[in-house]
């Protein structure tokens, strides 16, 4: 039995569509009360559950569908929204590596791989991955941007000093704070005194680029600067006019670093340090944190990293443990141990 179009004036103007199709029992709005707009939406819907009885849901199933059920189980909302607005009903059998690619190239035209694979390549595949799980479509194999080796740049102890030295007064905290915590710059930026505990010697960041919230422990230093600021309540890093400084309207506003990009640069050129930005003070603090401790599970712990991948860079440039290994390599000086079979020769 065709669905048919029935409306209930004291409940709502749209139309709904109900009856019952191959055994399925539908009533939904419409979410319109034109009845020639409410008549096309019945017909694909009708199309739809024709089409998913007889193929199955993996022939009909669609972006949009699968999105919902990804977020509705737990699926990061993070720069989701673009990509399903971009997707929209399309089914998932025609989202392959060629939409994907056009998609991308849509959305962010002008972005760095890095970013394109962010906030659009990552999302759709964990979209299509969740629907294969539910068998809605075949696994994805996508081939996503190819991204530059990540950036380490970290400065010594000396020129942290020169750099904290050179900085303003209402941003020398700040980078105090950056360089002993490892806080993002947004993390520091819009931290408030609500989560700073000084007596205890502890910030919390509730709110991170990978969702988990997190605790740091207080370096002395980081507690003398804290301690000396005027302001303890909001916001606890604020701008020469003492405001609070400007927060993000999106949720995929990356730009933090922009904040402070003037006053960070012009301190780097007086303390003579060159290709240094606001986020290398994070990979200073890795840096220096397993120069010291060797501690790679309480440093990803702290820093807040999901895998160890990104935490073993900082391994990379820390390798002085293993000088022992190298010094134990046959040869001495030259001409110490020199083999029988050479002395025969």
């Amino acid at each position: 039995m065709p669905l048919k179009l029935v409306k209930r004036p004291k409940k709502s103007p749209n139309y709904i569509i109900r009856g019952t199709l191959r055994g399925i029992r539908i009533e939904e709005s419409t979410g319109t009360g034109d009845k020639r707009s409410a008549e096309e939406i019945r017909a694909k819907r009708e199309a739809e559950i024709l089409a998913e009885s007889i193929y199955g849901r993996s022939a009909t199933a669609t972006f949009a569908t699968a999105a919902l059920s990804y977020l509705e189980n737990g699926g990061k909302k993070r720069f989701t929204a673009k990509v399903i607005a971009y997707f929209g009903t399309t089914p998932l059998a025609k989202i392959d590596q060629d939409a994907l690619d056009r998609g991308a190239k849509k959305l962010y035209p002008n972005a760095a791989p890095a970013t394109a694979d962010r906030q659009f390549y990552a999302v759709a595949s964990a979209i299509l991955h969740h629907a294969a799980k539910r068998k809605w479509c075949p696994p994805p194999i996508i081939q996503r941007p190819k991204k530059p080796p990540g950036r380490i740049r970290w400065i010594t102890i000396d020129e942290a000093d020169a750099l904290i030295g050179a900085c303003s007064e209402h941003l020398r905290s700040l980078v105090i704070f950056m360089l002993y915590t490892g806080a993002r710059t947004g993390e520091a930026l819009w931290l408030d005194w609500r989560d700073v505990d000084l007596a205890r010697a502890h910030v919390g960041f509730p709110k991170t680029k990978n969702g988990d919230a997190r605790g740091v422990p207080l370096h002395p230093r980081v507690i003398a600067a804290l301690a000396n600021l005027a302001n303890k309540t909001g916001e606890v890093f604020r701008r020469p006019d003492g405001k609070p400084y400007d927060r993000p309207k999106r949720v995929d506003d990356t730009s933090a670093g922009t904040r402070i990009k003037t006053a960070f640069k012009a301190a780097c050129r007086r303390a003579n340090i060159t290709d240094f930005h606001p986020h290398d003070c994070r990979h200073t603090w890795a840096t220096w944190h397993y120069a010291i401790n060797r501690d790679l599970g309480g440093l990803m712990k702290l820093g807040g990293w999901k895998s160890e991948r990104m935490v073993m860079r900082y391994t990379h440039v820390n390798v002085g443990e293993l000088q022992h290994t190298i010094d134990r390599l046959p040869g001495g000086n030259l001409g110490d141990h020199i083999s029988e079979k050479a002395k025969i020769a």
